[in-house]
């Protein structure tokens, strides 16, 4: 099978029990990104169908009906879809999957573990599980099998270069979320009225976001500005604590967008907010939405974080997210000050476009598939 650019070099497999078969990383960076360099690539994931679509092919998982469902039926579903595909690499997205990567491996295919965030710490901030001792005991296992995995799989691809740290440096690539400057580009502002400056957050609606500061914020600045909300509400008993404060009525929430649409209503907005709090985990993250604001040309408001701060020496202005007041304050300074804000919005686009971008990052995972194939 023959392209009219590229011939096929190998048949690779992208697995995930947890995302949608849409996720950012995982598809629209990933999967095209191999596509577009002559790969044959299916994605496993929760879908409704199996369809091919810009070039990857899905094949569906079921719906997970609960998390114990997910963690060992479509574990187990995913296994088996797996070895129908005969691929000879296997790029694998969430620690469950962990089993299901050395198995792989002991069946002598090349297996990748594409680590997305710092499971371990992740997991002592998961309150759901209610006894401290039961998380850090897990937290606990989860590096170990994490360390074993590392051990026998093929490669490691990790997000940060916090998380690259744990895993063994010769067989790990740090590979970066940075936007894709292609497909930003390619999108058109949403076609809306605006009577006033727009402030806009996008993504999970959740306490530790910083969702409930921003609401709060905007009862100090008034009229003067709109917030849009885009994403999914952590659970309803957030969703209504968010709309009983005063600044709620400042607020238009617009539902869960996927990708392109979200573009779209960036660039239509004035500023960019990433008001996440300053848990453990998060302190040494690349904060994905950031850079998207960036590359939309948006000036943003964020949380204060030393790491940050030698991330984005322009375009952004650092509050503390516990102190309503001081967020207002830095809002309404780019409220009054257009130029400011143009400045800053221009600013970012530039450090995006010179240092962080998926189109000079995803030379290290072609790079990486290119070594595989020796």
């Amino acid at each position: 099978m023959e392209s009219d650019t590229f011939k096929i070099e190998m048949k690779v497999c992208h697995i995930t029990s947890v995302h949608s078969p849409f996720d950012t990383r995982i598809f629209y960076k990933e999967c095209k990104t191999l596509v577009e360099a002559g790969y044959e690539v299916t994605l496993i994931a929760q879908h409704d169908k199996n369809e091919l679509i810009n070039g990857v092919k899905i094949v569906a998982l079921p719906k997970a009906k609960n998390r114990i469902h997910r963690m060992f039926s479509l574990t187990l579903k995913a296994f088996w879809l797996a070895l129908k595909q005969k691929a000879e690499v296997y790029h694998f997205h969430d620690p469950e999957l962990i089993p299901l990567g050395i198995i792989l491996k002991l069946w002598k295919k090349k297996v990748i573990y594409d680590v997305h965030e710092d499971v371990p710490k992740q997991i002592l901030s998961k309150y759901w599980i209610k006894n401290a001792y039961t998380r850090k005991f897990i937290s606990y296992l989860s590096n170990i099998i994490e360390q074993i995995g590392a051990s026998i799989f093929t490669a490691v691809v990790a997000a940060t270069p916090y998380i690259a740290e744990k895993f063994p440096k010769e067989k790990t690539i740090i590979l970066r979320n940075f936007p894709i400057l292609s497909l930003i580009d390619s999108i058109e502002p949403i076609k809306c009225k605006k009577d006033k400056p727009v402030l806009i957050y996008a993504g999970l609606l959740a306490k530790i976001r910083g969702i409930k500061e921003i609401i709060q914020a905007l009862e100090l600045i008034g009229d003067k500005a709109e917030l849009w909300l885009l994403g999914k509400w952590e659970n309803e008993k957030f969703k209504l604590e968010c709309q009983n404060l005063e600044g709620w009525r400042y607020t238009k929430y617009l539902g869960l967008k996927n990708l392109t649409e979200v573009y779209g209503f960036l660039k239509k907005a004035d500023i960019g907010l990433n008001l996440i709090h300053p848990l453990e985990r998060y302190k040494v993250s690349l904060p994905t939405k950031i850079f998207e604001y960036m590359a939309c040309s948006l000036p943003v408001v964020t949380t204060e974080s030393p790491y940050w701060k030698t991330l984005f020496k322009k375009g952004v202005l650092f509050v503390d997210v516990n102190t309503p007041k001081m967020i207002a304050e830095k809002i309404e300074l780019l409220l009054k000050n257009k130029n400011l804000r143009v400045k800053m919005g221009r600013e970012g686009r530039v450090l995006v476009e010179n240092e962080y971008s998926w189109e000079k990052e995803s030379k290290k995972l072609v790079e990486l598939y290119t070594h595989l194939e020796k």
